[in-house]
Protein backbone atom coordinates (compact mmCIF):
# COMPACT_ATOMS: atom_id res chain seq x y z
CA UNK A 1 0.00 0.00 0.00
CA UNK A 2 2.87 2.35 0.78
CA UNK A 3 4.32 1.90 -2.71
CA UNK A 4 0.95 2.48 -4.38
CA UNK A 5 0.46 5.69 -2.40
CA UNK A 6 3.89 6.85 -3.50
CA UNK A 7 3.09 5.95 -7.12
CA UNK A 8 -0.13 7.99 -6.89
CA UNK A 9 2.03 11.02 -6.01
CA UNK A 10 -0.29 12.63 -3.48
CA UNK A 11 1.65 15.89 -3.61
CA UNK A 12 0.16 16.54 -7.07
CA UNK A 13 -3.47 16.22 -5.91
CA UNK A 14 -3.90 19.74 -4.41
CA UNK A 15 -2.80 21.21 -7.73
CA UNK A 16 -5.34 19.12 -9.65
CA UNK A 17 -8.32 20.35 -7.60
CA UNK A 18 -7.43 24.06 -7.85
CA UNK A 19 -9.59 24.65 -10.91
CA UNK A 20 -12.49 22.74 -9.38
CA UNK A 21 -12.44 25.00 -6.31
CA UNK A 22 -12.46 28.25 -8.27
CA UNK A 23 -15.00 27.10 -10.88
CA UNK A 24 -17.37 25.75 -8.21
CA UNK A 25 -17.27 28.79 -5.95
CA UNK A 26 -17.66 31.11 -8.92
CA UNK A 27 -20.93 29.33 -9.69
CA UNK A 28 -22.04 30.04 -6.13
CA UNK A 29 -21.45 33.76 -6.54
CA UNK A 30 -21.49 34.63 -10.23
CA UNK A 31 -22.45 38.31 -10.68
CA UNK A 32 -22.99 37.94 -14.44
CA UNK A 33 -25.30 34.90 -14.43
CA UNK A 34 -28.50 35.39 -16.43
CA UNK A 35 -29.93 31.91 -15.90
CA UNK A 36 -29.97 31.01 -12.20
CA UNK A 37 -29.55 32.59 -8.82
CA UNK A 38 -26.54 31.29 -6.81
CA UNK A 39 -28.73 29.16 -4.53
CA UNK A 40 -30.26 27.44 -7.55
CA UNK A 41 -26.86 26.75 -9.09
CA UNK A 42 -24.66 25.27 -6.39
CA UNK A 43 -24.88 21.53 -5.73
CA UNK A 44 -22.73 19.66 -3.21
CA UNK A 45 -23.12 16.42 -5.17
CA UNK A 46 -21.59 18.06 -8.24
CA UNK A 47 -18.70 19.36 -6.14
CA UNK A 48 -18.00 15.95 -4.55
CA UNK A 49 -18.18 14.05 -7.85
CA UNK A 50 -16.10 16.68 -9.65
CA UNK A 51 -13.38 16.37 -7.01
CA UNK A 52 -13.44 12.56 -7.19
CA UNK A 53 -13.29 12.64 -11.00
CA UNK A 54 -10.40 15.09 -11.05
CA UNK A 55 -8.44 13.19 -8.42
CA UNK A 56 -9.03 9.94 -10.32
CA UNK A 57 -7.85 11.62 -13.51
CA UNK A 58 -4.69 12.86 -11.77
CA UNK A 59 -3.89 9.48 -10.20
CA UNK A 60 -4.43 7.77 -13.55
CA UNK A 61 -2.07 10.27 -15.16
CA UNK A 62 0.56 9.58 -12.50
CA UNK A 63 0.22 5.80 -12.87
CA UNK A 64 0.43 6.08 -16.66
CA UNK A 65 3.47 8.35 -16.42
CA UNK A 66 5.21 5.86 -14.14
CA UNK A 67 4.31 3.00 -16.48
CA UNK A 68 5.19 4.74 -19.75
CA UNK A 69 8.54 6.13 -18.63
CA UNK A 70 9.31 2.89 -16.78
CA UNK A 71 8.85 0.48 -19.67
CA UNK A 72 10.61 2.85 -22.09
CA UNK A 73 13.61 3.10 -19.79
CA UNK A 74 13.28 6.87 -19.46
CA UNK A 75 13.30 6.51 -15.69
CA UNK A 76 16.88 5.39 -15.10
CA UNK A 77 19.88 6.13 -12.92
CA UNK A 78 20.32 9.51 -14.63
CA UNK A 79 16.96 10.76 -13.34
CA UNK A 80 17.24 13.36 -10.57
CA UNK A 81 13.82 13.24 -8.88
CA UNK A 82 12.33 10.63 -6.55
CA UNK A 83 12.68 7.07 -7.79
CA UNK A 84 9.54 5.82 -9.52
CA UNK A 85 7.71 2.59 -8.66
CA UNK A 86 8.52 0.62 -11.82
CA UNK A 87 12.03 2.06 -11.96
CA UNK A 88 12.77 0.79 -8.44
CA UNK A 89 11.05 -2.56 -9.04
CA UNK A 90 8.60 -2.30 -6.11
CA UNK A 91 5.68 -2.49 -8.59
CA UNK A 92 5.77 -4.57 -11.76
CA UNK A 93 4.68 -3.15 -15.13
CA UNK A 94 1.87 -5.73 -15.25
CA UNK A 95 0.53 -4.63 -11.85
CA UNK A 96 0.75 -0.98 -12.83
CA UNK A 97 -1.12 -1.67 -16.07
CA UNK A 98 -3.95 -3.33 -14.10
CA UNK A 99 -4.01 -0.36 -11.72
CA UNK A 100 -4.34 1.98 -14.70
CA UNK A 101 -7.32 0.02 -16.03
CA UNK A 102 -9.06 -0.04 -12.64
CA UNK A 103 -8.39 3.66 -12.02
CA UNK A 104 -9.56 4.55 -15.52
CA UNK A 105 -12.83 2.64 -15.08
CA UNK A 106 -13.52 4.16 -11.65
CA UNK A 107 -12.76 7.65 -12.97
CA UNK A 108 -15.07 7.09 -15.95
CA UNK A 109 -17.83 5.92 -13.58
CA UNK A 110 -17.41 9.07 -11.48
CA UNK A 111 -17.56 11.17 -14.66
CA UNK A 112 -20.80 9.49 -15.78
CA UNK A 113 -22.38 10.06 -12.35
CA UNK A 114 -21.20 13.67 -12.42
CA UNK A 115 -22.79 14.24 -15.83
CA UNK A 116 -26.06 12.62 -14.73
CA UNK A 117 -26.28 14.63 -11.50
CA UNK A 118 -25.56 17.82 -13.45
CA UNK A 119 -27.96 17.37 -16.36
CA UNK A 120 -30.33 14.51 -15.39
CA UNK A 121 -32.64 13.79 -18.34
CA UNK A 122 -32.26 17.28 -19.79
CA UNK A 123 -29.57 18.83 -22.00
CA UNK A 124 -28.80 15.66 -23.97
CA UNK A 125 -26.22 17.37 -26.17
CA UNK A 126 -24.42 18.77 -23.14
CA UNK A 127 -24.33 15.29 -21.62
CA UNK A 128 -22.87 13.79 -24.78
CA UNK A 129 -20.28 16.56 -25.05
CA UNK A 130 -19.07 16.11 -21.48
CA UNK A 131 -19.07 12.34 -21.87
CA UNK A 132 -16.76 12.66 -24.90
CA UNK A 133 -14.68 15.18 -22.98
CA UNK A 134 -14.28 12.69 -20.12
CA UNK A 135 -13.20 9.94 -22.51
CA UNK A 136 -10.74 12.34 -24.15
CA UNK A 137 -9.31 13.29 -20.74
CA UNK A 138 -8.75 9.66 -19.77
CA UNK A 139 -7.16 8.90 -23.14
CA UNK A 140 -4.95 11.98 -22.84
CA UNK A 141 -3.81 10.96 -19.35
CA UNK A 142 -2.71 7.57 -20.65
CA UNK A 143 -1.20 8.67 -23.96
CA UNK A 144 1.05 11.26 -22.34
CA UNK A 145 3.88 8.73 -21.97
CA UNK A 146 2.33 5.37 -22.98
CA UNK A 147 2.68 3.97 -26.49
CA UNK A 148 4.84 4.76 -29.51
CA UNK A 149 2.91 7.96 -30.25
CA UNK A 150 3.09 9.35 -26.70
CA UNK A 151 2.66 13.11 -27.08
CA UNK A 152 4.70 13.84 -23.95
CA UNK A 153 7.71 12.69 -25.96
CA UNK A 154 6.99 15.25 -28.65
CA UNK A 155 6.83 18.42 -26.54
CA UNK A 156 3.02 18.56 -26.37
CA UNK A 157 2.55 17.85 -22.68
CA UNK A 158 2.24 21.56 -21.85
CA UNK A 159 -0.79 21.92 -24.12
CA UNK A 160 -2.52 18.94 -22.48
CA UNK A 161 -1.92 20.26 -18.95
CA UNK A 162 -3.10 23.79 -19.80
CA UNK A 163 -6.30 22.58 -21.46
CA UNK A 164 -7.38 19.92 -18.97
CA UNK A 165 -6.07 21.27 -15.65
CA UNK A 166 -6.86 24.89 -16.47
CA UNK A 167 -9.66 25.43 -18.97
CA UNK A 168 -11.59 22.16 -18.67
CA UNK A 169 -11.25 21.93 -14.91
CA UNK A 170 -12.33 25.50 -14.13
CA UNK A 171 -14.71 26.36 -16.96
CA UNK A 172 -16.05 22.82 -17.28
CA UNK A 173 -17.11 22.38 -13.67
CA UNK A 174 -18.67 25.84 -13.64
CA UNK A 175 -20.74 24.93 -16.70
CA UNK A 176 -21.96 21.78 -14.94
CA UNK A 177 -23.51 24.02 -12.29
CA UNK A 178 -24.70 27.01 -14.29
CA UNK A 179 -25.35 25.57 -17.79
CA UNK A 180 -23.78 28.70 -19.23
CA UNK A 181 -20.33 29.87 -20.25
CA UNK A 182 -18.70 32.73 -18.33
CA UNK A 183 -16.12 34.77 -20.19
CA UNK A 184 -15.03 36.41 -16.94
CA UNK A 185 -13.93 33.02 -15.60
CA UNK A 186 -11.52 32.55 -18.52
CA UNK A 187 -8.93 34.71 -16.73
CA UNK A 188 -8.51 32.53 -13.58
CA UNK A 189 -8.94 29.38 -15.69
CA UNK A 190 -5.97 30.40 -17.85
CA UNK A 191 -4.02 31.40 -14.73
CA UNK A 192 -4.50 28.00 -13.09
CA UNK A 193 -3.62 26.31 -16.37
CA UNK A 194 -0.41 28.33 -16.69
CA UNK A 195 0.65 27.56 -13.11
CA UNK A 196 -0.06 23.86 -13.70
CA UNK A 197 2.09 24.00 -16.83
CA UNK A 198 4.71 25.70 -14.68
CA UNK A 199 4.88 22.62 -12.45
CA UNK A 200 5.33 20.41 -15.51
CA UNK A 201 7.96 22.77 -16.89
CA UNK A 202 9.90 22.59 -13.61
CA UNK A 203 9.76 18.82 -13.75
CA UNK A 204 11.07 18.85 -17.32
CA UNK A 205 13.77 21.38 -16.48
CA UNK A 206 14.97 19.12 -13.69
CA UNK A 207 14.99 16.09 -16.00
CA UNK A 208 16.36 17.81 -19.10
CA UNK A 209 19.65 15.90 -19.26
CA UNK A 210 18.15 12.46 -18.61
CA UNK A 211 15.22 13.14 -20.96
CA UNK A 212 17.54 14.28 -23.74
CA UNK A 213 19.69 11.17 -23.28
CA UNK A 214 16.69 8.81 -23.37
CA UNK A 215 14.98 10.49 -26.34
CA UNK A 216 12.09 12.08 -24.45
CA UNK A 217 11.67 15.33 -26.36
CA UNK A 218 9.85 17.52 -23.87
CA UNK A 219 9.44 21.21 -24.64
CA UNK A 220 12.44 21.92 -22.39
CA UNK A 221 14.58 19.49 -24.41
CA UNK A 222 13.42 21.15 -27.63
CA UNK A 223 14.09 24.76 -26.59
CA UNK A 224 16.88 24.28 -24.03
CA UNK A 225 17.14 24.93 -20.31
CA UNK A 226 17.85 28.68 -20.48
CA UNK A 227 14.87 29.44 -22.71
CA UNK A 228 12.78 27.16 -20.50
CA UNK A 229 13.57 29.50 -17.59
CA UNK A 230 12.26 32.48 -19.54
CA UNK A 231 9.19 30.43 -20.45
CA UNK A 232 8.75 29.66 -16.74
CA UNK A 233 8.84 33.35 -15.79
CA UNK A 234 6.15 33.95 -18.43
CA UNK A 235 3.94 31.15 -17.06
CA UNK A 236 4.07 32.14 -13.39
CA UNK A 237 4.23 35.90 -13.90
CA UNK A 238 1.48 35.81 -16.52
CA UNK A 239 -0.76 33.78 -14.23
CA UNK A 240 -0.30 36.31 -11.41
CA UNK A 241 -1.23 39.14 -13.79
CA UNK A 242 -4.36 37.34 -15.03
CA UNK A 243 -5.65 36.80 -11.48
CA UNK A 244 -5.11 40.50 -10.74
CA UNK A 245 -7.11 41.43 -13.86
CA UNK A 246 -9.87 39.05 -12.80
CA UNK A 247 -10.08 40.61 -9.32
CA UNK A 248 -10.13 44.11 -10.80
CA UNK A 249 -12.97 43.28 -13.19
CA UNK A 250 -15.00 41.06 -10.86
CA UNK A 251 -16.29 43.55 -8.33
CA UNK A 252 -18.57 46.17 -9.80
CA UNK A 253 -18.48 48.29 -6.65
CA UNK A 254 -15.00 49.66 -7.20
CA UNK A 255 -11.83 48.96 -5.26
CA UNK A 256 -12.12 46.82 -2.12
CA UNK A 257 -9.01 45.73 -0.28
CA UNK A 258 -10.52 42.40 0.81
CA UNK A 259 -10.98 41.26 -2.78
CA UNK A 260 -7.18 41.21 -3.10
CA UNK A 261 -6.56 38.90 -0.13
CA UNK A 262 -5.18 36.31 -2.59
CA UNK A 263 -2.07 38.48 -2.92
CA UNK A 264 -0.81 36.64 0.15
CA UNK A 265 -0.12 33.68 -2.18
CA UNK A 266 2.06 35.90 -4.37
CA UNK A 267 4.83 35.97 -1.77
CA UNK A 268 5.75 32.26 -2.13
CA UNK A 269 5.31 32.58 -5.91
CA UNK A 270 7.75 35.50 -6.07
CA UNK A 271 10.15 33.64 -3.78
CA UNK A 272 9.88 30.67 -6.13
CA UNK A 273 10.71 32.80 -9.17
CA UNK A 274 13.74 34.23 -7.38
CA UNK A 275 14.97 30.72 -6.57
CA UNK A 276 14.55 29.61 -10.19
CA UNK A 277 16.39 32.73 -11.39
CA UNK A 278 19.34 32.13 -9.06
CA UNK A 279 19.54 28.39 -9.69
CA UNK A 280 22.49 27.56 -11.95
CA UNK A 281 21.84 23.81 -12.05
CA UNK A 282 18.26 22.95 -13.04
CA UNK A 283 18.64 19.50 -11.51
CA UNK A 284 18.37 21.18 -8.10
CA UNK A 285 14.86 22.48 -8.82
CA UNK A 286 13.06 19.37 -7.52
CA UNK A 287 11.96 20.96 -4.18
CA UNK A 288 10.37 23.81 -6.14
CA UNK A 289 7.80 21.46 -7.72
CA UNK A 290 6.06 20.98 -4.39
CA UNK A 291 6.39 24.67 -3.53
CA UNK A 292 4.78 25.80 -6.79
CA UNK A 293 2.00 23.18 -6.57
CA UNK A 294 1.10 24.19 -3.00
CA UNK A 295 1.33 27.90 -3.86
CA UNK A 296 -1.10 27.35 -6.74
CA UNK A 297 -3.52 25.55 -4.45
CA UNK A 298 -3.17 28.31 -1.83
CA UNK A 299 -3.87 30.97 -4.45
CA UNK A 300 -6.96 29.08 -5.66
CA UNK A 301 -8.20 28.49 -2.11
CA UNK A 302 -7.89 32.14 -1.06
CA UNK A 303 -9.40 33.30 -4.35
CA UNK A 304 -12.34 30.97 -3.73
CA UNK A 305 -12.78 32.42 -0.23
CA UNK A 306 -12.71 35.93 -1.71
CA UNK A 307 -15.44 34.96 -4.17
CA UNK A 308 -17.60 33.64 -1.32
CA UNK A 309 -17.24 36.55 1.07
Amino acid sequence: MKHWIEAARLRTLPLSVSGILVGSVYALNNPTSTVYTPTEVFNWEILALALLTTIGFQVLSNFANDYGDGVKGTDNEDRVGPERAIQSGVITPQAMKKAMIITGLLTFLCAVLLIYVSFHDEYLWYSLFFLLLGIAAIAAAVKYTVGKSAYGYRGLGDVFVFVFFGLVSTLGVNFLYSKEFSWQLVLPACAIGMLSVGVLNLNNMRDELSDRKSGKNTLVVLIGGQKAKIYHYFLVGGAMLLVLLFAFNYNGYGFRIDQYAFLVAYFPLLSHLRTVYRCEDNRRLDPQLKKLAISTFLLSLILAMVLIF
